[in-house]
């Protein structure tokens, strides 16, 4: 298969993209660390040049994938080359090299790119100095291809016409004897062998002729074949100067690949694939299937776009030949055994029926034997004997052929008796198509010496019966086994086609190649396989609005949180995060259980200010490091499924950031929250590698470590202020309409008490709960709520038409409901702590309900704290300003604002690449329903609480299991999902197991929920 430029194709090709130059540079971008992109745009026309370095350039009109972020060769082009017109596009000499000089004068530059050997792409200035390199190398002693060197121009080789007759003579004497004539031209013209092909066959020669000395002779002769040889090579030439002057057609030659047959099989029996690409139709190829384009460019970039498609069709062919081979093959294994039974048999009855008329000979050679070996003969002597007797022309040792002792057999040959002489009379028969067919052949028969003539022929008889009945069950279960193995044939060529399409619809998103997954609240978190990528994450992802999340442990893995909008990370999203982190560390393997923290993009860098060397994938984090609390090793393999642009609308905000405007939940809600999460803690471990922990240790752990705690000392001490400042009512008290209720989550790294001030109902009961309110809740990291207070917000609402100032009652109030809550506190606060709540009562003392209630919603991991300070000295003074900025927080607008203003000069906005991230996010779904098209399926290995909803889910913990057997047992409990629709099936097959196992953190167990086992069993 071509997959190259010759040098007839860089002709073509810079002859037809000459109508490109005079456009100017819109950007560049990369494929690969070979392949790069440029857009060149003017006015009224649009377009993109592909240049792969060593193999091919030309526009392109088909959408590649890009890099996220760019390279430094990249980065080097774009500085370099945008707003710059292409001002030439010239081939250098005769040669496979390409130069493409943009801009003028001295704000020229070169772009060389060279399609032969390794090939290369090169950036110049306007006198031929190298200012970046693809493929940094040294050719001999003294040209050197890197930084600072001046490209050698001269190496280009020139076109000097085509070749004489001397120059020829010259050639075939340089050439080995049985070299032939295509071999000897090609190295020392610069047609090409495609073009020397087709000259030779045009002037009556083929390139498969060897030289030869007479002229007589079938080859190629130099006095007879010159003048020929001349002609052809003068109409190549002419071909080159056609090429530089016109532009040429496309043609892509296509190889005619038969399918196996299959009569339940729709469509064509045959598979076209492309096999080379031409700017012309030459001599050899006009016979063989093709296809032609209008210019050889659009053939170009017909044949590389399909290529990947073409090779899922040839792997999908290949699966098909087999699986019919394997059908044919027991089709012709049930006739062969039909056929040897058949044999079997007429031979069995033929030996019982020779040994029946041979009766008294069989029995005098049996008698024979056994008086020799009565008589302890060695077997030698025995052997002797018979010899002897066959020369006396005995004619019972005449019919022992063989002595086969060791099993107590011997070998007779029997004839039938009356059939006449040995066969003369039945070869005569034979030439006259006249044979007897009751007349038996004479063959060789083992007899057993412990039986008699007519025991033997019983046994034989016994044999022919024997595999008569294994004839009759064969043909009896001869259609069963083929009508199986048909269907089992059918099911994986139906199969090989399902995959094949879901294959080619299968887009490999950029992130892939990370660690990764998507939060409860639709954030992309990545993470780096090894130091290399955790380099390239922080170099080359990691943006300024983006949260950097590390393992508090030496090695581990660098997590970023993706966060295109600039806002607050959610606190469960940080938890899941610095879960992945230390996942994917060596805690996994030593099962300890450890902490994580975050810091901002800002504070990652790679400058040590020591001046130390920071090795590859490691970053000084300057200021503080905000901690987490302890994750536990729980990680989930799920599946989601990308949706058809049709179906996304019905999975809008399946992920979102549940906050403290939302709306109105109901107590059902809760209910089957609750419900939810106690079905999901009957878990029983599939694998039988070690003993399972208790399930419920494991979710309370679990439940524990997901809570969001407090980020940094500062944001605890602020916490603890504000709840031991808050005042509280006696919990005796049931005439108060909303008596108190503490809520106390304790940690190793502290405590948290929340305060309530709703009515203690249970939500089970329907007659006594209190409608509750999405502001009321805070959901923790098993997705349980917690029931807050109702916002003073929200009261003050309710109250606005009363217009009853309160505020002296309240200050009254807050007096009497202080000594109780000392009193409360009392019994709760540990020991030393009573120094730490004077000096807390003392600094906020002049806090009232509401500005507590705006501080509480405002300590989130990268809330404003300043303003907080700000406010806790103001009082009630700034409560407009505060109310305003905490709806600009939830809003998030004035921060992409910023953000966009920062980058105006970028060529894409902020607000596209959101766009861009949102739009990938929301096509996958791990909650598909009935009415979504689903068009590929993609694994994911995720913290098991972000997995909650998802319809497939298993729980992996560290283990001694191996992760491709864990992974393919989790995809069988998937696929015997009642629930399971086809599609949805066929879209989990088509996952290859290298991409199931390749997140999974280390050895793991693997544990499912009761339904899912029931399943399994």
């Amino acid at each position: 298969m071509k997959n190259r430029f010759n040098t007839y194709d860089i002709i073509c090709s810079v002859t037809e993209l000459q109508k490109y130059v005079g456009m100017r540079v819109n950007q560049v971008y990369d494929i690969d660390n070979k392949t790069y992109l440029i857009r060149l745009q003017r006015p009224d026309e649009k377009c993109v040049l592909l240049l792969e370095s060593g193999n091919r350039f030309h526009s392109t009109a088909f959408e590649w994938p890009k890099s996220m972020a760019p390279s430094g060769f990249s980065m080097k082009l774009r500085k370099h080359l945008n707003n710059k017109r292409l001002e030439k596009l010239t081939q250098l000499g005769i040669d496979r090299v390409v130069d493409f000089q943009f801009g003028t004068g001295e704000a020229a530059y070169h772009v060389i790119l060279e399609l032969y050997d390794r090939g290369n792409i090169i950036l110049t200035d306007y006198n031929w100095i190298i200012l970046n390199v693809l493929r940094p190398h040294t050719e001999g002693e003294t040209v050197r291809f890197a930084v600072k060197e001046k490209y050698p121009l001269d190496r280009a080789k020139e076109s000097n016409g085509p070749p004489d007759v001397e120059k020829l003579l010259e050639i075939f004497k340089n050439s080995k004897p049985n070299d032939n004539l295509k071999k000897i031209l090609n190295p020392n013209l610069e047609y090409g062998p495609a073009i020397i092909d087709h000259v030779l066959s045009e002037c009556g020669l083929a390139g498969t002729l060897r030289l030869v000395s007479n002229m007589n002779d079938k080859g190629f002769n130099i006095e007879r074949d010159m003048p020929a040889l001349v002609k052809a090579l003068n109409m190549a030439e002419e071909m080159m100067i056609t090429a530089s002057k016109t532009t040429s057609k496309g043609y892509i030659t296509q190889k005619k690949e038969d399918r196996p047959q299959n009569k339940d099989k729709d469509g064509p029996d045959f598979l076209l694939t492309n096999q080379e690409f031409h700017p012309f139709l030459y001599a050899q190829h006009q016979l063989l299937p093709h296809k032609m384009f209008d210019s050889f460019d659009q053939a170009v970039d017909e044949f590389f776009s399909t290529l990947e498609g073409q090779k899922i069709d040839v792997k999908a062919l290949q699966i098909e030949r087999e699986a019919m081979k394997k059908l044919q093959n027991v089709k012709k294994d049930h006739d062969k055994r039909l056929t040897d039974l058949t044999k079997n048999q007429m031979l069995d009855r033929e030996k019982a029926e020779l040994i029946t008329l041979n009766q008294t000979l069989v029995d005098s050679a049996i008698l024979a034997i056994q008086s020799a070996i009565a008589n302890q003969l060695p077997w030698s002597e025995i052997n002797t004997l018979v010899k002897g007797a066959q020369l006396n022309k005995d004619p019972v040792a005449l019919s022992i052929k063989h002595l086969k002792l060791e099993k107590n057999h011997i070998s007779l040959y029997l004839k039938d008796p009356f059939s006449g002489s040995d066969s003369d009379e039945n070869d005569e028969n034979d030439k006259k198509g006249a044979k007897n067919e009751s007349s038996l052949k004479p063959m060789v028969i083992d007899i057993d010496l412990a039986l008699t003539a007519y025991s033997n022929a019983r046994k034989y008889f016994d044999q022919k019966r024997s595999a008569a009945k294994k004839q009759q069950k064969t043909v009896e279960s001869q259609s069963k086994a083929l009508k199986s193995a048909e269907k089992k044939t059918m099911q994986t060529l139906k199969e090989v086609q399902t995959i094949t399409t879901i294959n080619k619809a299968r887009k490999i998103y950029w992130f892939e190649k990370f660690y990764w997954f998507i939060s409860s609240e639709n954030y992309l978190v990545i993470g780096g396989r090894d130091q290399i990528q955790n380099e390239m994450l922080v170099k080359r992802y990691m943006r300024s609005t983006d949260i950097y999340v590390h393992a508090d442990i030496t090695g581990a893995s660098s997590i970023i949180i993706m966060n295109p909008t600039g806002g607050p990370i959610p606190p469960k999203t940080l938890n899941e995060a610095g879960q992945m982190a230390v996942s994917y560390s060596i805690a996994w393997e030593a099962k300890v259980v450890t902490s994580a923290w975050w810091v901002y993009a800002s504070q990652v860098s790679k400058s040590a200010p020591t001046g130390e060397y920071l090795t590859t994938g490691s970053f000084m984090i300057r200021g503080k490091k905000n901690f987490l609390p302890p994750c536990i090793l729980a990680l989930g393999l799920s599946f989601m499924f990308r949706l058809e642009d049709s179906s996304i609308s019905r999975h809008e905000n399946e992920r979102k950031v549940i906050n403290l405007n939302d709306d109105i939940v109901s107590e059902e809600s809760v209910v089957q929250n609750q419900e939810g999460v106690e079905a999901e803690d009957q878990e029983i471990v599939l694998s039988d590698d070690e003993d399972d922990d208790s399930a419920d240790d494991t979710e309370k752990k679990e439940k524990l470590d997901s809570i969001p705690e407090a980020t940094s000392d500062t944001e605890v001490k602020k916490t603890d202020d504000i709840v031991d400042k808050n005042d509280s009512s006696d919990s005796d008290d049931t005439d108060q309409k909303y008596p108190n209720t503490h809520i106390n989550i304790e940690h190793d790294t502290g405590k948290i008490t929340m305060r309530s001030n709703i009515r203690t109902t249970s939500v089970s009961n329907a007659e006594d709960a209190v409608e509750i309110d999405d502001e009321n809740i805070i959901y923790l990291g098993d997705d349980k709520p917690i029931i807050l207070p109702p916002l003073p917000l929200k009261k003050a609402k309710a109250k606005k038409n009363n217009k009853v100032d309160t505020s002296k009652k309240s200050e009254e109030t807050t007096g009497k409901e202080k000594n109780k809550s000392d009193k409360q506190n009392a019994n709760v606060i540990k020991r030393g702590q009573h120094s730490k709540l004077k000096k807390i009562k003392e600094k906020y003392k002049d806090q009232d309900d509401e500005d507590r209630a705006i501080i509480m919603e405002m300590l989130k991991p990268d809330g404003p704290k300043k303003e907080s300070k700000r406010t806790n000295k103001k009082g009630n003074k700034t409560q407009p300003k505060l109310l305003t900025e905490i709806k600009q927080v939830q809003n998030k607008p004035t921060i992409r604002e910023n953000i966009e203003k920062n980058n105006e000069s970028d060529e894409e906005t902020d607000e596209v690449k959101i766009a861009a991230d949102t739009d990938i996010l929301c096509q996958l779904t791990g909650i598909p329903v009935l009415e979504d098209e689903l068009l590929f399926a993609v694994p994911v290995i995720a913290p098991y609480s972000t997995l909650h909803n998802y319809k497939y889910k298993v729980k992996l913990t560290p283990g001694f299991g191996k992760r491709g057997k864990a992974a393919r047992t989790a995809v069988q409990i998937f696929l015997k999902d009642k629930t399971c629709t086809p599609r949805e099936k066929d879209l989990l097959k088509a996952v290859k197991d290298e991409n199931l196992a390749r997140n999974l953190p280390g050895k793991v167990k693997l544990s499912a929920p009761q339904k899912m086992l029931k399943l399994k069993k």
